[in-house]
C-alpha cells in the first residue's frame, strides 16, 4: 500500500530517530544524547515550568525586533525604490552596513543597552533591517509598467496610487521576503541570548552546558528551536495563500 504523500515526512523522522537511538545503544562513549534522553530533558523541563517561561521571552524579543524592523525597512524601502535618486545616494551605505553580521553589533549592543532584552531585541532588529529594506526596493522596481501606467491614466492622487497600485503589487515579494527575514530574526535571537540576556533558548542551551554538562538540555533545546522555526515558518507560508495577495500574480 502507497502511503500517503503527508505521511512521508513523519515516516522519515521517525526512521531518523530510530536510527539515531540505536546508534547511540551501540557506541556506549557517547557524543550525544539519544532522543530519549532528549525527552526526559524536555519532560524535566517542563516540570520545571522552564520550557514555557524561555519560549516566551525569545518569542517576545523576535516579535518587537521582526516588528520595528518591518515598520521601519519596509516603508523606506519602498520609498528609495521608487525614488531612483533616493537610492543612488542611499545605497552605497546600505551596502557598507549590509554585510556585517549582526553577532559583531553585540559590544555595541551591550555597551548602549546593557545585558537584556533591549540589547537583544536591537540585534535582531540590525539582523533584520537590512534584508527587509532590499526585498522592498527590489520589489517596487520589479512592479509592472502595466500597473504604473494604469494608476496614471485613470488619475490617481499619490495616496490612492500608493494604497491601490504600489503596496498590493508588492505584497507578494514582501510576504516572501518576510518569511526569510523572520528566519533571520530566529537565529539571531538564539545567538544574542547566549550572551546578552538571562533568559530565552540560546540562554537555555549555554547554562545547560555550563550547569554540569547536561548535553541532554543542550540538545532539547536545539530540538525546540528547530520546532518554532519550522511552526514560524508555516505560519509564513500560509500568508503567502492568501488569495488576495495575489492580484499581482501573472497568472491572475
Amino acid at each position: 500500500m502507497k502511503l500517503p504523500a503527508r505521511f512521508r515526512p513523519v515516516l522519515f523522522i521517525v526512521l531518523l530517530l530510530v536510527g539515531w537511538q540505536v546508534a547511540i545503544d551501540r557506541h556506549p562513549a557517547q557524543i550525544l544524547p539519544g532522543p530519549i534522553a532528549v525527552a526526559s530533558g524536555i519532560v524535566d523541563l517542563l516540570r520545571h515550568g522552564i520550557l514555557f517561561k524561555y519560549i516566551v521571552a525569545s518569542l517576545f524579543r523576535v516579535t518587537w525586533g521582526f516588528s520595528l524592523a518591518a515598520l521601519l525597512g519596509i516603508p523606506l524601502g519602498l520609498m528609495l525604490g521608487w525614488f531612483q535618486r533616493g537610492e543612488m545616494a542611499f545605497y552605497p551605505l546600505i551596502q557598507i552596513f549590509r554585510p556585517i553580521s549582526p553577532l559583531a553589533w553585540i559590544p555595541i549592543a551591550i555597551l548602549w543597552f546593557g545585558v537584556g532584552d533591549s540589547a537583544a531585541i536591537f540585534l535582531i532588529f540590525v539582523g533584520c533591517f537590512f534584508p527587509m529594506l532590499l526585498i522592498a526596493m527590489t520589489a517596487v522596481r520589479n512592479i509592472p509598467s502595466i500597473y504604473i501606467n494604469a494608476g496614471r491614466n485613470f488619475g490617481l492622487s499619490s495616496s490612492e496610487f500608493v494604497t491601490r497600485v504600489l503596496y498590493p503589487a508588492v505584497i507578494p515579494q514582501l510576504l516572501v521576503g518576510l518569511r526569510i527575514t523572520l528566519g533571520i530574526a530566529w537565529l539571531v535571537v538564539v545567538a544574542a541570548e547566549m550572551i546578552s540576556v538571562n533568559s530565552g533558548l540560546g540562554f537555555l542551551i549555554v547554562d545547560a552546558r555550563n550547569a554540569g554538562n547536561r548535553y541532554d538540555l543542550v540538545v532539547a533545546g536545539m530540538v525546540i528551536i528547530g520546532i518554532i522555526g519550522l511552526l514560524l515558518d508555516l505560519a509564513m507560508r500560509s500568508l503567502e495563500n492568501v488569495k488576495s495577495f495575489h492580484w499581482s500574480s501573472s497568472e491572475e
